[in-house]
């Protein structure tokens, strides 16, 4: 893979598409604006190997644990931020039949990542039985400027072909996790509706009761930006989906593209009961201000946390890019704006580590958003102390005082079920203390160490304090069975890291 990707200092580059590879390219090639995100899958239908993953934060199922034995203090479910309605896909048709690149013949593949507008774009051009070309560009941004919004468009270009070209942009409830321990669909239907304007599915989550309503509304203009008037429209419902189906004769040169516009809005932001009104007025919103003023917004927007956050690095142009694209992972995973979100390891990139958050955010994303934006990395901060009853719920089940952090949560709950992870990693507690530690001393603001941080301090203080076993023969307090941050080794008794941290918390 790494051969077919250039290097660019302001860019992520394949050139040559490598179907092995493909799971790999739509990691790398994950948008999202902090409120979702998605892979970077095909739009159209691909038969080969992938994962389609559209993913909305905060939005999880409870997974039922599932071990051999069961311990005491083990979670009873793995919070998951699950598969959500694919709102990107757009089937396309050749003549009636479909487009799908594992089964078809074509040549200049090529997917780019603009890093600074946060744009992903992809282009080939389709090769018939014939000798028939078609180009096939489409694009893609999650706009960074409203939250709820995401377009798309497919431009298409028949280069020496007539006949007929089909293109279905759709909304697709019928979605499951590959990451699921007893192969449970996440999903039931609420209501579908579509009319020849707009679109609309509402989904609702099992167990959590999550309502997701999400809206669309798609055209097709000719290539100076009129909508086509000689195609045949249909709308499509069944269930679990909606979409449209639009019929279009073309010949050589004849150059059309689809706009597809969509609101995603959740319930964990806007009361369920005016769930699809709110996804309706926001998607109408949108389509009156159009695709361009869409972008220009959102690029604008991305600028400006480009400003606060670039890394210059001169000499080395994979160096340079390699910081900007992790930079780029942070800007689209968490800008701050929702406090009750954090960081996951995989951001938006996919289903392993089930979307939650590790206690690493702590020590090794906080530090990025103090130099950055002080504001961002103080709301970092309120999510544990949102999330502290639940972290002294957690200590109590292992019957000890204070509060205990958990190593994965999604809201609070501990949802890691290994011995020597879950138990023995204790050492989380204290980069949240640093983490408390350095935002002070790097802002100099003590209102959340006076007003809120003291509170998590003295909890996690008490729990170090009932943890430790006092050594008569040394005259010391000891902290056995845990395991250190590095996991090198499991079961030890005081370890470094973790006896250090211990002290310096309860001495600050």
């Amino acid at each position: 893979m790494n051969h077919r990707l250039i290097v660019d200092e302001w860019k992520i580059i394949e050139e040559g598409f490598s179907p092995e590879q493909n799971r790999f390219a739509e990691s790398i090639f994950t948008l999202g604006n902090e409120h979702m995100g998605l892979r970077g899958f095909f739009e159209e239908q691909y038969s080969g190997d992938s994962l389609p993953g559209t993913y909305l934060a905060g939005v999880y199922y409870p997974d039922q644990t599932k071990v051999g034995w069961w311990k005491n203090g083990y979670p009873e479910y793995f919070a998951k931020v699950i598969n959500a309605t694919n709102w990107i896909g757009v089937d396309l048709e050749i003549n009636g039949r479909q487009l799908d690149l594992a089964k078809s013949k074509f040549k200049a593949f090529r997917r780019e990542l603009d890093l600074k507008s946060a744009c992903l774009t992809r282009s080939f051009v389709w090769i018939g039985e014939d000798g028939q070309e078609i180009a096939f560009a489409f694009s893609r941004f999650l706009s960074m400027a409203r939250k709820n919004i995401a377009c798309l468009s497919v431009r298409i270009q028949p280069l020496n072909f007539n006949g007929t070209i089909t293109v279905l942009p759709y909304l697709d409830g019928d979605v499951t996790n590959e990451d699921t321990n007893y192969n449970e669909k996440f999903w039931t239907e609420i209501n579908r509706e579509i009319d020849e304007e707009t679109a609309l599915l509402t989904m609702k989550t099992k167990k959590t009761g999550f309502q997701v309503a999400t809206t669309m509304a798609a055209q097709i203009r000719s290539k100076d930006g009129s909508v086509l008037p000689t195609i045949k429209q249909e709308c499509l419902s069944e269930k679990e989906f909606v979409g449209y189906r639009f019929t279009i004769p073309v010949t050589t040169n004849t150059e059309f593209e689809l706009q597809k516009t969509v609101a995603v809005c959740t319930s964990r932001d806007f009361p369920q009961d005016q769930l699809e009104a709110t996804s309706r007025f926001k998607l109408q919103a949108a389509c009156a201000s159009g695709f361009d003023q869409l972008f220009a917004e959102h690029n604008q927007e991305m600028q400006s946390k480009w400003q606060d956050t670039d890394i210059t690095i001169n000499g080395d142009p994979r160096v340079q890019q390699g910081i900007r694209y992790c930079i780029f992972q942070l800007l689209q995973t968490y800008t701050g704006a929702d406090p009750r979100l954090n960081i996951g390891p995989k951001g938006f990139s996919g289903e392993k580590y089930g979307g939650a958050v590790y206690w690493d955010t702590e020590a090794y994303c906080l530090p990025f958003y103090l130099y950055t934006k002080i504001e961002t990395a103080k709301n970092l901060l309120f999510y544990r102390y949102h999330q502290l009853d639940k972290a002294k719920e957690n200590a109590a089940k292992l019957g000890l005082k204070g509060a205990l952090y958990p190593m994965v949560t999604i809201d609070g709950a501990e949802c890691h079920n290994e011995w020597e992870i879950t138990f023995e990693e204790i050492h989380r507690n204290a980069a949240i203390a640093y983490a408390i530690y350095n935002y002070t001393r790097y802002s100099g603001d003590c209102s959340y160490l006076h007003d809120y941080g003291i509170e998590v301090l003295v909890e996690i203080s008490r729990f170090w304090a009932d943890r430790v076993t006092y050594n008569p023969k040394k005259d010391c307090y000891m902290l056995l069975g845990v395991t250190g941050p590095n996991e090198y080794e499991n079961n030890v008794n005081n370890n470094w890291y973790t006896n250090t941290m211990a002290a310096w918390t309860l001495d600050y």
